[in-house]
């Protein structure tokens, strides 16, 4: 029988380097094609049946990323997972999700120092990057000891975070663009005739909060007068866009003519506040949401939403986070796009 031949040799009868090999038989797409068809040549030539273990003595690599999320339970979290998990699978790399509980009902009191015990573990597990979805990087002040203990993990392995610019921070950003997406919702609530529209949901201190806040007030102002006192944050989930639409229901004398609230799940909770006050939307007030979640379409009314579109968000993550591991050039990410989706919550025009 004839004896298996190892990868450093495909490498030598191939005229390439062993990383060459290695992202071949991952399916790696930086390889040139002439590259890839000699080292194919070669493996079919030679009945070469490549194993996991093998892979990693030569390459140092475990086809494993970590992905750190700070609820699992957040849909936004749950979906943007899916998708990374999908394009791993598409490069033969496994995930190890590590849910921190950060955020959320159940969420630590020191989130700091929860993450920062955490990047200890990713390293125990030896893999070959991180992508960091939220947490204590989204703040608008992150923790210095956790910048400084995100910065040495950095150092020693690859980590790519989906999220917003830090300062102080050497990791990887893909952003999301925050700004047109909220630009988006509101000049559509603008458009139908809305003028006194008010903001539910998001918790203060949070990137995705300021700067959605701070594009709404700047689409407002360009046509209305933006109103502080319509602004009720509070957090991320159902129960938060049921408060805060109950806290404004409850408060304002005259409600507003729309209300543009972080994401569908605060939507959803300010629906069921709405009729808990025999109130209804459209008809009494206009809702539209920052952040499209699953299922969007099937709740009543449909809710008027923007799609941050996370299968692109997920895939560009792990194209890059490879990119990183295996010290390529990284190609330059373009901010993603956002689009509207109209449906029935935002109403029709409104008679002067």
């Amino acid at each position: 029988m004839k004896k298996n031949i190892t990868i450093k040799e495909i490498a030598k009868k191939s005229g390439v380097s062993v990383s060459t090999v290695s992202r071949v038989l991952n399916n790696h797409p930086s390889v040139s094609p002439s590259k890839r068809l000699k080292v194919q040549k070669i493996i079919k030539e030679e009945g070469f049946q490549p194993s996991m273990l093998a892979r990693g003595m030569v390459s140092n690599k475990t086809q494993t990323l970590a992905v750190l999320v700070p609820d699992i339970s957040n849909p936004y979290f749950t979906a943007l997972v899916s998708e990374i998990e999908l394009a791993s699978q598409r490069f033969d790399y496994s995930l190890l999700l590590f849910n921190t509980m950060t955020a959320g009902p159940n969420k630590q009191e020191n989130s700091s120092f929860t993450e920062q015990n955490t990047f200890r573990t990713i390293l125990e597990k030896k893999v070959d990057g991180v992508i960091i979805l939220g947490g204590e990087i989204d703040k608008d002040e992150p923790n210095e000891a956790y910048l400084q203990a995100l910065n040495q993990l950095n150092n020693q392995i690859p980590v790519l975070i989906v999220g917003q610019q830090q300062k102080n921070c050497d990791a990887y950003f893909v952003e999301r663009d925050l700004e047109k997406g909220v630009f988006l919702a509101t000049q559509h609530l603008l458009a139908l005739g809305n003028r006194s529209i008010g903001f539910i949901g998001g918790e203060a201190d949070i990137k995705i909060t300021t700067q959605r806040v701070a594009a709404f007030k700047k689409a407002v102002s360009l046509y209305a007068s933006f109103d502080e006192s319509l602004l009720f944050l509070s957090d991320f989930y159902t129960i938060d866009g049921y408060n805060s639409m109950t806290q404004l229901i409850q408060e304002k004398a005259e409600l507003p003519d729309a209300v543009l609230a972080i994401n569908d799940h605060v939507a959803l909770g300010a629906f069921r506040a709405l009729k808990d006050h025999q109130l209804s939307c459209p008809k009494d007030i206009a809702l539209v949401s920052c952040d499209a979640f699953p299922n969007g379409e099937y709740q009543t009314p449909r809710i008027t939403t923007v799609d941050q579109h996370n299968s692109y968000l997920g895939r560009i993550a792990v194209e890059r986070l490879l990119e990183l591991i295996n010290e390529e050039a990284v190609e330059q990410f373009k901010t993603h796009s956002p689009d509207l989706i109209i449906r029935e919550s935002c109403g029709i025009k409104r008679e002067n």
